[in-house]
């Protein structure tokens, strides 16, 4: 089976490609909601997540897909795509979007690309083999790849954080608004990118310190996840745990203010 990250980078570019297309597209991206008014989906998420799926297919045919737009089962070994992340930016023209291909073994990812390619940023890693950024301009490499290590900022206070929001604000359990601004309080600032893939990615470089977000899929933090991890940083569920993947309770960090940021979370959910 191919599963080297220039296959993974090569099909990643390639959906980026596509979707970039929507971008000043005329006649306009065609919108459509999902669950709410706020959950998007173009034409060009369902185009860049066909495209990755007849690509893995041909690649990986023993492999399952599960993807945001076409769905899929689980299984011990399964891609997880997310086509377009940050729909809502993407719709609206800003350039904050990214694709995210993950490979995730027995419940863990192993391996993933998370590409932003308005951005020039494609971020991506294996287990053992360290994570890494290539920042592009016009489609073509302008440094070389860049290993990537976490910030060793060691306290919640001198912190920047990132967080999101889940399409159902009206859900006092998961709007996360609480937890916003008692972070925004806690830390030196917060930050709302509204594409989690990058969000982690970022803490990934050391640019974010930590990040925190509910309701959450595996389509949407399995590559990044892989990225963190392999830079150093730390992932648990809010509690601690560890099915974050699955249970969309994710905080992301450095791993040096980890536990006073879940302290600081749990502490917020009791007030």
């Amino acid at each position: 089976m191919d599963q080297s990250l220039p296959s993974l980078l090569a099909h990643a570019r390639a959906a980026a490609r596509v979707a970039a297309e929507g971008i000043g597209s005329t006649p306009p991206i065609a919108i459509a909601t999902k669950t709410t008014l706020s959950d998007l989906v173009t034409e060009f998420d369902v185009l860049a997540e066909q495209l990755i799926r007849a690509e893995l297919a041909v690649r990986t045919p023993d492999v399952a897909v599960v993807g945001e737009e076409g769905g899929g089962e689980l299984a011990d070994l399964y891609w997880s795509v997310d086509p377009i992340d940050g729909t809502v930016n993407f719709a609206h023209g800003v350039p904050i979007w990214a694709v995210s291909i993950g490979l995730v073994r027995e419940g863990q990812p192993v391996a993933g690309v998370v590409l932003a390619p308005a951005l020039g940023q494609e971020f991506y890693a294996a287990q053992g083999l360290g994570a890494f950024l290539v920042v592009s301009k016009g489609g073509a490499a302008s440094e070389a790849p860049r290993r990537l290590q976490v910030s060793r900022t060691p306290q919640l206070g001198t912190s920047l954080l990132a967080s999101g929001f889940p399409y159902d604000l009206r859900d006092p359990a998961t709007n996360n608004f609480r937890q916003w601004e008692a972070m925004h309080r806690a830390s030196h600032a917060c930050r709302r990118l509204g594409a989690a893939s990058l969000d982690v990615c970022y803490v990934a470089a050391g640019w974010f310190d930590g990040f925190w977000e509910l309701d959450l899929h595996p389509w949407d933090v399995a590559a990044a996840s892989i990225v963190l991890a392999e830079a150093g940083g730390r992932l648990s569920e809010h509690d601690g745990g560890a099915n974050w993947l699955l249970s969309g309770d994710v905080v992301a960090s450095n791993g040096h203010l980890h536990d006073e940021l879940l302290a600081a979370l749990a502490a917020t959910r009791r007030g």
